[in-house]
């Protein structure tokens, strides 16, 4: 407000106050210093105006969406972006998300965040006209990748039946993890080793061999690719045993004694 302060101007005597002389050349030019006075008075309005234009406009919200971790807090996430109205404010925004009691938040909720600071834009991928060089390949034409993402399994019976299951997934051979466990656990006891020397197929010449007691000639006509030729491999001997009770029974599954 103009005439408080430090810049108010001395009270003059009310003559000299109505007009003044300036000098033009030899000439006078009167000019009423009440006009001057309020001019000097508007000066100072304008600038704070103008000053006042650069916060606002900082200032802005600008929405973002934030995705809660672990200790998060809605007044923490509230202080850190700056949210006008704090915490309660951004509660109100996010009520349907977050529920009745706003302690609860979890990790992975999704918030609609109004921050009025800045937020850095997102960093694109560039992408370079050279041509992308392919992955080095190994004498078996299986990429490095490939060997990289390739499943483990225990070397027992619960990793060979495993490994079989995804061999007869990929091959569409019908078969569960408990119906190979209980025809397992019949014919061999679980090991890979077992052999029968006693039966008719035995007396034959084609004992039945490994977890799933499968004949040389049954192995051979059912083995499936991708595993061993070896009827004592635990995993093409179940894949293979497996493969047969689809072709007869359906399934192994449906196998529940001597096949």
């Amino acid at each position: 407000m103009a005439g408080r302060g430090k810049h108010r101007r001395p009270r003059t005597n009310p003559l000299t106050r109505g007009v003044v002389a300036v000098g033009t050349g030899g000439a006078a030019l009167t000019l009423p210093l009440l006009g001057a006075t309020h001019a000097s008075a508007a000066e100072p309005q304008s600038a704070p105006a103008a000053a006042q234009s650069v916060p606002r406009a900082a200032q802005h919200a600008k929405s973002l969406t934030y995705t809660v971790t672990k200790g998060d807090s809605l007044a923490r996430i509230a202080d850190k972006y700056d949210v006008r109205g704090g915490w309660k404010q951004l509660y109100k925004d996010n009520r349907a998300a977050v529920g009745d009691n706003p302690k609860l938040i979890h990790p992975g909720l999704k918030l609609k965040v109004k921050t009025t600071k800045s937020v850095a834009p997102k960093k694109t991928a560039t992408t370079s006209s050279a041509p992308a060089k392919p992955a080095a390949k190994p004498a078996g034409g299986v990429t490095q990748a490939t060997q990289a993402s390739a499943k483990t399994y225990a070397n027992n019976l619960d990793g060979w039946i495993r490994e079989s299951l995804d061999i007869m997934a990929q091959q569409g051979i019908p078969g569960s993890y408990d119906g190979i466990y209980r025809n397992i656990m019949r014919e061999s006891s679980g090991n890979p080793l077992a052999i029968n020397n006693w039966d008719s197929n035995a007396a034959a010449g084609t004992p039945s061999k490994g977890l799933l007691q499968v004949i040389d000639p049954t192995f051979a006509a059912y083995h499936v690719p991708g595993t061993s030729f070896d009827p004592y491999d635990p995993v093409a001997n179940i894949t293979a045993a497996c493969n047969y009770a689809a072709d007869r029974y359906g399934s192994i599954d449906n196998v529940n004694g001597p096949y």
